[in-house]
């Protein structure tokens, strides 16, 4: 199986980002992920199809927003925090901020 890229930090633009966590699922997996923990792709439960999750992984991914792995037959995600706050300092926190206080996430 061929692995999965992600974009080097230095190549993430910051409108691609922002586009990503325009959206609601989105924003709900990384505000899932902002403990630093790696999780399961399986284990988040949106309500929406296995199908969509997968697209919203790759979104986050290809925005350079996350790290997934491949092990086996799953795959599993983190937030690529330290990266991003070198990259654009102060950005995800009050971001993640309003997300727990919209959704409580």
């Amino acid at each position: 199986m061929r692995g999965l890229d992600h974009p080097p930090i230095g190549g993430i633009d910051l409108v691609t980002v922002l586009d990503a966590l325009a959206d609601p699922v989105r924003l709900g997996i990384v505000a899932l992920l902002a403990d630093g923990d790696e999780r399961p792709c399986v284990s988040f439960e949106f309500g929406i199809t296995a199908a969509s999750m997968s697209h919203h992984f790759r979104v986050l991914r290809v925005a350079g927003l996350t790290r997934t792995r491949q092990d086996g037959r799953h795959r599993w995600i983190t937030l690529r925090r330290n990266e991003l706050d070198a990259r654009f300092p102060g950005l995800l926190a009050p971001l993640l901020a309003a997300a727990w206080a919209d959704h409580g996430t």
